[in-house]
């Protein structure tokens, strides 16, 4: 499968208390729908896919949230796109590989712009960012 693009549709970032104490930052990713597309950038023998999700990061105690909702656009081969719009009509999930591929795409856009739109309302980064410790001398 290919990812072809991530865009949005909707982004609210609000701060309603003021950061203190220890922070605890819960994200969360739900796919809304899938269902088949036309897309230019394929072969013959695939269909394209629009993946709706939402993405939250809500912050406790209750000092903010980030909502970002919008499609994940990828193609897959024509049998893997049907069976997935088929299961997700009937049982509201797809194929695990499909999904991952679709989840990681929305985890690696959704958590960037998630910090940089919470800083600018002065929300802590919505992932542990990383940190560089001095070498300990030896005596």
């Amino acid at each position: 499968m290919g990812v072809i693009g991530v865009d949005f549709s909707k982004i609210t970032v609000e701060r309603t208390g003021n950061v203190t104490g220890e922070i605890k930052i819960n994200n969360n990713v739900s796919v809304k729908d899938i269902e088949k597309i036309q897309v230019p950038i394929k072969k013959p023998d695939q269909e394209g896919l629009k993946f709706g999700f939402e993405f939250t990061s809500t912050y406790s105690p209750e000092i903010g949230k980030v909502i970002i909702a919008g499609n994940v656009v990828c193609v897959e081969d024509k049998k893997t796109a049907e069976q997935a719009v088929k299961e997700w009509k009937k049982e509201r999930k797809t194929d695990s590989k499909v999904m991952a591929n679709v989840m990681n795409a929305i985890l690696e856009r959704c958590h960037v712009e998630s910090i940089v739109f919470g800083r600018e309302v002065k929300l802590p980064p919505s992932i542990p960012m990383p940190k560089v410790k001095p070498k300990e001398k030896k005596e």
